[in-house]
């Protein structure tokens, strides 16, 4: 006989834990739609370092702040926060961004603290990862983190990646080019690349089905080499002669140099258009409102002097603006001194995440909140250090580093040069090469100065009268030491660091510089201080044929 009664009862406690169980899924739900932590985008360009127009409204910056057009980042500066002394830890691509992801000092990050040859540490904590596991929706498109092993570590990998549109904008002229050439117009084909960051953003949001607050990194590597010659006139209007008499003076005035350095600011043009993107979609979806974006770049310029792996302020100091409504006034310009490592930091304290004490980055977030429009606010933040190791494998006999680490205040630039006998871009190389290879092969000589255009004209017109001087600029060893007085010599080209009368203020930098670096347990100055001129630091690194794939380029 069936017992009706038990039947009833289970029935009875299955409704029930339906109902419950229902209930405690409307509550995760509710939870999760209803976190109101703001939303992060970080656009981050490859090898962008201070170009956009928002920078010629501030006293002594460069003329060409004037000639490149930024409407997009521009727009940002003025609703936001202009940071003008912003520097990356290191001016390499690897350890700029694992410096970046750890929120700490590149030299801290292992395998990560040099490029060629980065290995990533898991047990380095991240930004991003901390971000997720609190609750983040988390991705990215582009570049994060290489090249290096395991690709784009810190970050989630191939997990967290969005690309189902493409990655045709990475190689931006070159693809408008050849829609050209096929015969579409020029406004066809560089929207065919505006729909493809479209799609990829698309695809990162709406992946986000439970509305958590996300954080996307867009970091596109069209602002690397190479790009098409003749791209900044033909595609963004750029004229090469409007940079006559505006180069820095470690640069020959030709016209060579000139079209060269047009090009790459019209890929600065390309990056502020997709950025562009961006900021439309997160207006159509109303998220504007409790999204901080934050903008800027690795290191400075690749291929031209004193730019990329150098530790100049060429090579060194980038653009960094942040755009939050909720919180930041608008219309501030800020002359603080801050380091790209703290930017982790930052992000942890925005989405209410406890910053683990191995970060040696300092949140901006005080910065941001601050009542003061302009200048300096905090008076702790009156210097960033930055250093290098091992960029290019083969740079060197023996797959060593070039060391340095710098100091950077308002007023000087004091640089130690650990190992002054060896040559600061590399060794120099196959003699008698031609224009075509030294422009388009960046190991055949000096390996850590990117090939170019600008490049090749320097190696080749090296015995021109009056040339010597830029060749040395680029190439030349360097004194251990120098310091340059920033009021007089904004281009750091007058070493004056045997001068007497700076004897004292080159004293102080350097015990500082030091007292940092043995602080924060610098390999470079701790045990025997030879800990990067050894293996694994040195291991060879196998590329045939120096092939990087497009997605992976320094």
């Amino acid at each position: 006989m069936i017992n009706t009664r038990k039947i009833s009862s289970v029935l009875s406690i299955g409704r029930y834990l339906t109902i419950a169980f229902s209930l405690f899924l409307i509550t995760i739900g509710h939870t999760q739609k209803n976190d109101e932590r703001p939303n992060i985008v970080f656009a981050f360009a490859d090898d962008w370092g201070k170009y956009a127009s928002c920078y010629a409204t501030i006293k002594g910056n460069p003329e060409w702040q004037k000639i490149v057009k930024t409407p997009n980042i521009d727009r940002l500066a003025k609703e936001g926060i202009l940071f003008n002394n912003a520097y990356v830890n290191a001016p390499s691509c690897t350890p700029s961004r694992s410096s970046i992801l750890s929120g700490q000092y590149f030299y801290r990050t292992g395998l990560g603290s040099i490029l060629l040859g980065a290995v990533w540490d898991s047990t380095i904590p991240t930004y991003p990862l901390l971000l997720e596991k609190n609750g983040y929706h988390i991705g990215y498109t582009y570049k994060v983190w290489s090249p290096g092993t395991p690709k784009n570590a810190g970050y989630g990998g191939d997990r967290t990646k969005y690309e189902s549109g493409g990655n045709l904008f990475n190689r931006f002229s070159q693809n408008v080019n050849k829609f050209m050439d096929a015969g579409q117009s020029m406004n066809y084909s560089k929207q065919q690349l505006y729909d493809e960051v479209s799609a990829n953003f698309l695809e990162f949001l709406n992946d986000n089905e439970n509305e958590k607050p996300f954080c996307y990194w867009f970091g596109p590597t069209n602002t690397h080499r190479k790009w098409t010659a003749g791209s900044g006139k033909n595609l963004w209007g750029i004229d090469p002669d409007e940079l006559k008499g505006k180069l820095p003076p470690f640069l020959p005035d030709v016209e060579i140099v000139r079209e060269d350095f047009a090009d790459y600011l019209g890929e600065v043009m390309a990056f502020d258009s997709g950025l562009g993107i961006l900021i439309k979609t997160l207006e159509e979806k109303k998220l504007m409102d409790n999204t901080l974006i934050v903008i800027s770049g690795d290191h400075g310029i690749p291929g031209f002097t004193n730019g990329k792996t150098n530790l100049y302020d060429f090579g060194t100091n980038v653009s960094l603006i942040a755009h939050w409504p909720s919180v930041i006034k608008p219309g501030r310009i800020v002359d603080d001194f801050v380091n790209l490592m703290d930017l982790g930091p930052t992000f942890l304290e925005v989405g209410n995440v406890d910053i683990p004490e191995v970060m040696t980055g300092k949140s901006l977030v005080s910065l941001f909140k601050s009542p003061k429009k302009k200048g300096f606010v905090e008076k702790n933040r009156n210097y960033v250090i930055t250093g290098r190791e091992r960029h290019v494998h083969s740079a060197r006999t023996g797959y060593l580093p070039y060391p340095q680490r710098s100091i950077r205040t308002k007023d000087f630039l004091y640089i130690i040069n650990f190992e002054p006998d060896r040559w600061p871009m590399g060794n120099s190389g196959i003699s008698n090469l031609d224009f075509e290879t030294l422009a388009n092969n960046t190991t055949v000589a000096y390996p850590d100065f990117d090939a170019s255009p600008t490049k090749a004209w320097l190696i080749i017109n090296k015995e021109l009268s009056g040339n010597q001087l830029f060749y040395n600029y680029a190439f030349g060893k360097r004194p251990k030491e120098e310091l340059f007085v920033i009021n007089s010599d904004p281009f750091q080209v007058n070493n004056v660091a045997s001068m007497s009368k700076y004897g004292t203020i080159k004293k102080q930098l350097k015990e500082k510089l030091l007292s940092e670096l043995k602080r924060t347990e610098d390999p470079r100055v701790t045990g025997n201080g030879k800990s990067f001129d050894n293996p694994p630091y040195t291991k060879t690194v196998d590329l045939p044929g120096w092939f990087i794939p497009q997605d992976e380029k320094l």
